[in-house]
């Protein structure tokens, strides 16, 4: 038994029935799915996601709760039982103790209310990854500055290559390309520590002559830990920077070495399913 695609189905049962039936859960088709007790079922959610089913459940109720309160003029008292609660009252005090504010403070424009976002347990295996080592090779292209405070780089470094594609230096850039698998690298460099701010570079290997206003590095021979990320981007990209900072290097503590970490993405549609990107993080084994 796949238990990622089992838990995947019952996942999306249950938004199903959360978002578009507004029915209760029925615990006997769950354990049809999973093809086991619900009690059996329990225990491996728990096991596998490290929140029981019922906070899972829990969770998402008052996340859509809150998608309610923010965006309809439904009543406290509607919402309460669109979501299975006996009484406004017991519903406000959950909503109170998981966003922090009462339902009507919610509804002011300026309050922040919690997400917990729907699981996606095929995106756990989403990330294969292999060592490789290779040889070094030189990287030409154009390079920016960009602020890390609030997540600032997660917006500039798309709209650095919407610029880069708009001014020619994309097409530029391919046809400076000598790679034997051809595509476009995307390069973190040095930190400055005191304004917070890193360096971004769009680049090719290439052997060909540096044009004005390119700039060159030379990336030595390293072991790399590389990801491939499927799917359109900017997203897969970024999913697969969170999936490395929140699993993946506490799995697996490689030293990083002195070098850049590097993007990479293949030439076809980058709005595509199964558009290929990769991550190369530089170690020593």
């Amino acid at each position: 038994m796949d238990w990622n695609t089992v838990l995947q189905d019952i996942i999306d049962y249950i938004e199903n029935h959360l978002q578009r039936d507004e029915e209760p859960i029925n615990n006997d088709e769950i354990a049809r799915i999973a093809g086991c007790s619900f009690n059996f079922f329990q225990k491996v959610f728990s096991y596998m996601n490290k929140i029981s089913f019922a906070e899972y459940i829990r969770y998402r109720k008052l996340t859509l709760a809150g998608y309610d309160i923010k965006s309809t003029n439904l009543k406290v008292v509607e919402i309460s039982y669109k979501y299975g609660y006996d009484s406004p009252t017991s519903f406000t005090k959950a909503f109170q103790q998981f966003h922090g504010v009462s339902p009507k403070a919610a509804r002011s424009r300026d309050v922040e209310l919690k997400v917990y976002p729907k699981m996606q347990m095929h995106s756990k295996q989403q990330y294969a990854w292999r060592l490789e080592q290779k040889k070094g090779f030189r990287l030409i292209g154009k390079k920016i500055k960009v602020s890390r405070k609030n997540n600032a780089h997660y917006s500039k470094v798309p709209e650095f290559w919407s610029e880069c594609q708009r001014d020619g230096v994309f097409s530029k850039l391919i046809s400076l390309d000598t790679s034997k698998n051809q595509g476009i690298f995307g390069l973190f460099g040095k930190t400055d520590p005191l304004s917070d701010e890193i360096e971004y570079a769009i680049m090719v290997i290439s052997d060909q002559g540096l044009p004005d206003g390119f700039e060159e590095i030379i990336i030595p021979e390293e072991t790399w830990a590389i990801f491939d990320c499927l799917g359109p981007t900017p997203q897969a990209i970024q999913n697969g920077w969170r999936y490395l900072l929140e699993e993946w290097v506490i799995k697996y503590p490689f030293d990083h070495a002195d070098c850049p970490e590097l993007e990479w993405y293949s030439n076809g549609n980058s709005y595509d399913e199964q558009y290929l990107s990769q991550i190369w993080i530089p170690i020593i084994e």
